[in-house]
């Protein structure tokens, strides 16, 4: 497996899936920064009434 920010060879499972805490900072650091993101979907009012039907039932 290969570090998925310096491309190293993973020697040491401490970090994984990264290969040392520099890299783990790293990306950490890229998702505070907001370079990875992960796009929201709206959602109306009539998916969101069958959305909270659909979880009730599988409650009963």
């Amino acid at each position: 497996m290969r570090c998925p920010i310096c491309k190293k060879e993973i020697t040491d499972t401490k970090y994984k899936p990264f290969c040392c805490k520099r890299c783990a900072d790293i990306d950490l650091g890229n998702w505070f920064n907001e370079k990875y993101r992960v796009e929201a979907v709206e959602i109306d009012e009539e998916d969101l009434k069958q959305l909270e039907e659909s979880s009730l039932k599988v409650e009963d």
